[in-house]
């Protein structure tokens, strides 16, 4: 094999891109000649393909492993760039005399929930005119630029002082030893983005660096091992980003909870690979923790933690488990039992909840509409990102329990308190009577005391306009009934209808599919809404 110096002064493990193109990044995996060709040559394992034509093998020899099928080529020294210094690329981004619009698209700092706000240009001369001074420079992206290295870390510190947020995401970051010597160059940053920086696992002791309050690794192969050793050096963290980095495991030195990061708010750890939720447990005791991000893995099940004493952390046995978490996001997982979303009600402080693309949410999936899973949920104010609102709550508890009413076939109160843990107390609380009979003898005002009242709305495009009508109706009428008595009310000759229930928060009517099913057994009650739509 070539020595580095032969072969352009690149070794293994090192992140490059192709010359020219800063966006078209790999890995160096081998160095050395290729037997057919003369000369020198660079193995590079290409990050998501990127253009690769083999897998690490060329004509049935074997020079490495990569990634892909296809992820790999080998290239001439000439033909890579070992990337600029964070300097050099600071002043190439921000003293250029015209803005890209690509460039202009990645100038943008991070907003308290993460998203993206685009840096607001006021004028070409007045931006150019700050910009001379680099002492105001306080947010900067320098993304997929190439950048390979802090540069004199004398110089960094002199051209951006007082910068608080620093995006470097998608450049040829992959030791961790710059990235203490980053951070304390640049004593007044705060936010720290890595995305996209294929780092390796050599953490080595580091200085304190107290001053990152905020740091991004999303996508940079990080393991649950660094993250323990980073904990030491990034002890003031509030927020913490581990996206897409195939975490399956949450790997603890002592004992079995995580430990440290005292002041740690926000831990994502969305698009990952955990499938148990024995692993979150490890979690819940980090006392700070509010927002956890679990969106897209492949949890199937959720339990809050017992609180027995011997289970919590050694220096601290009256601990609670996750005392002050109040946002958990679970969208896209495998969740899809009624008593995972029960336990949510045990989270003390638990406010805020997704679980939308979870088979236990897709009503086409047999999973509960979004009226179920409100009532089920008693202290949530924000569920799978729409406030639930005092009337909102209100109505699906009541719609919930009548659910529960025509449904339940056992008079067991035990085995109703197993399958609906909130039904005995919303039936209370609501005071809604347990449905009886209508005698034949009651009279008409009897009778027409249990009607509920509903808003009948047509939106087929071959019915022509219609005025909304408001119906009285038994809770025992079915969907089917329905149909026909919206066929007559809305005089519909030849048009099969279909009838979706509106319910607030929702951003689709849901569809009534059993024409069997009565109003009382779907929870529908007075004041709710019907759209008559046609069969396509």
């Amino acid at each position: 094999m070539a020595t580095a110096a032969d072969a352009g002064g690149f070794r293994v493990g090192q992140r490059v891109h192709a010359a020219g193109d800063p966006r078209r990044v790999g890995t160096v995996r081998y160095l050395g000649p290729v037997e057919g060709h003369t000369g020198e040559w660079v193995g590079v394992d290409w990050d998501d393909g990127a253009g690769g034509k083999h897998d690490g093998s060329v004509a049935g020899r074997r020079y490495f492993v990569a990634a892909g099928e296809r992820s790999a080529s080998f290239a001439r020294p000439t033909a890579l760039s070992q990337g600029i210094s964070l300097p050099d690329a600071l002043r190439l981004r921000y003293r250029v005399e015209d803005f890209t619009k690509e460039e202009q698209d990645e100038m943008y700092v991070f907003s308290t929930s993460q998203k993206r706000v685009s840096v607001e240009f006021v004028g070409k001369n007045k931006v150019q005119e700050k910009l001379k001074n680099f002492n105001e420079l306080t947010s900067a992206s320098v993304a997929y630029m190439g950048v390979s290295s802090i540069g004199p870390p004398d110089e960094l510190k002199s051209l951006v002082p007082n910068l608080r947020l620093l995006d470097l995401t998608g450049n040829l970051f992959s030791q961790w030893q710059d990235i203490p010597a980053l951070c304390q160059a640049l004593a007044s940053l705060e936010v720290l983005n890595l995305t996209n920086n294929t780092m390796e696992n050599d953490v080595i002791e580091s200085p304190m660096l107290e001053n990152i309050h905020i740091l991004v690794l999303n996508n940079c192969g990080v393991t649950w091992e660094l993250v323990e050793k980073l904990k030491v050096s990034f002890r003031c963290l509030n927020e913490l980003h581990l996206m897409s980095n195939k975490l399956h495991m949450i790997m603890t030195p002592h004992g079995k909870f995580v430990q440290g990061f005292n002041t740690l708010r926000l831990l994502n750890l969305e698009d990952n690979h955990i499938d148990s939720w024995d692993e979150i447990v490890k979690l819940s005791y980090l006392k700070s923790l509010e927002q956890l991000h679990l969106n897209k893995n492949r949890i199937k099940h959720v339990k809050y933690p017992s609180n027995h004493l011997s289970h919590g952390p050694l220096d601290d046995a009256s601990a609670v488990p996750f005392e002050n978490l109040q946002v958990l996001l679970l969208g896209s997982n495998e969740i899809d039992d009624f008593s995972s979303v029960d336990s949510l009600n045990l989270f003390p402080s638990l406010r805020d909840v997704r679980l939308s693309d979870n088979p236990i949410a897709d009503p086409a999936k047999g999973g509960a509409p979004r009226f179920v899973l409100v009532a089920r949920l008693g202290k949530v104010k924000i569920l799978n990102g729409s406030e639930v609102s005092p009337r909102e709550r209100r109505e699906s508890e009541i719609r919930y329990v009548r659910l529960v009413m025509g449904k339940t076939e056992s008079n067991d109160p035990e085995e109703i308190k197993r399958l609906h843990p909130r039904f005995a107390e919303l039936k209370a609380f609501h005071g809604i009577e347990d449905e009886k009979p209508t005698s034949s003898t009651a009279g008409p005002q009897k009778m027409a005391s249990g009607l509920i009242s509903l808003t009948l709305k047509c939106v087929g495009p071959s019915m022509g306009e219609k005025q909304p009508l408001t119906k009285k109706l038994p809770p025992t009428t079915t969907v089917g009934k329905l149909k026909s008595l919206c066929e007559s009310f809305f005089k519909l000759k030849d048009i099969r209808v279909k009838l979706f229930v509106e319910e607030e928060g929702c951003p689709l009517p849901q569809l009534l599919e059993q024409d069997t099913a009565s109003l009382m057994e779907l929870g529908i009650g007075s004041g709710a809404s019907i759209v008559v739509d046609e069969e396509s």
